[in-house]
């Protein structure tokens, strides 16, 4: 592999001591419009046994540091993998009036509970078993949950929480990227319907050329209210 061969040793070694690993990050959760998004990656049994993935997967990491068409393509490469049923994962948002409502600390939690949610829906029936109900906590379940950042309060799943993830861990780094091209593409959705905020170009991120569009046209539907105080001020 390439210099990010550390991403797949983290993860080879966490699943040794662990046993099986899920990875969550979020994307879009600073920008002034759209929802934050966030994904659950798996590994399936025996992936990281298989070398021929581990070439594979040495472009994969921080989905900031890739090019969308490079994000594209990695995510094409994952789907085939999930059809192959090599691998699982799921993305699931947090909405504009939830961010509104909850703060973005509180929608991203939820949008990542979501996806866990689904993720554990994908799994194989061993493994889904071993997760815990939406309202409950494991003290020690079996799948072993990974997020990006600090540890979250008032998270329904016991998870341990690694700083800087996405450039450390390939499970993170795997759900930056699902969670990063699937929030891209709803934005670009959204500039169809609102073609004068520029929304496929910044992906709802508070740009020069943006925030001029807010202050000549104000808010959208789709822009967050506590985001724009300071821009529409």
């Amino acid at each position: 592999m390439k210099n990010n061969r550390h991403l797949w040793e983290h993860d080879c070694a966490l699943i040794a001591a662990q046993g099986a690993l899920a990875g969550v990050d979020e994307a879009g959760r600073g920008a002034l419009a759209g929802p934050v998004v966030a994904a659950a990656f798996c590994p399936g049994e025996g992936f990281f046994e298989d070398s021929g993935l581990g070439e594979l997967c040495s472009d994969i990491t921080d989905s900031k540091l890739l090019k969308p068409a490079h994000r594209e393509e990695i995510l094409a490469r994952l789907e085939g993998w999930r059809n192959e049923g090599r691998v699982a994962f799921a993305a699931a948002a947090g909405t504009v009036q939830e961010i509104d409502e909850l703060n973005i600390l509180g929608a991203t939690r939820l949008a990542m509970t979501r996806a866990l949610e689904s993720l554990r829906r994908e799994l194989p029936r061993a493994e889904s078993e071993a997760m815990p109900l939406f309202e409950q906590v494991a003290p020690a379940a079996r799948l072993h949950i990974l997020i990006d950042g600090k540890p979250l309060k008032k998270f329904p799943y016991a998870h341990a929480a690694l700083v800087k993830g996405d450039s450390r861990s390939l499970c993170i780094a795997a759900a930056s990227i699902v969670a990063k091209v699937t929030r891209d593409r709803l934005m670009v959705e959204l500039d169809a319907a609102f073609p004068a905020y520029g929304f496929a170009g910044h992906k709802g991120y508070g740009t020069p050329a943006h925030c001029e569009a807010l202050r000549q046209y104000g808010p959208s539907p789709h822009h967050r209210a506590l985001f724009l105080r300071k821009v529409l001020k």
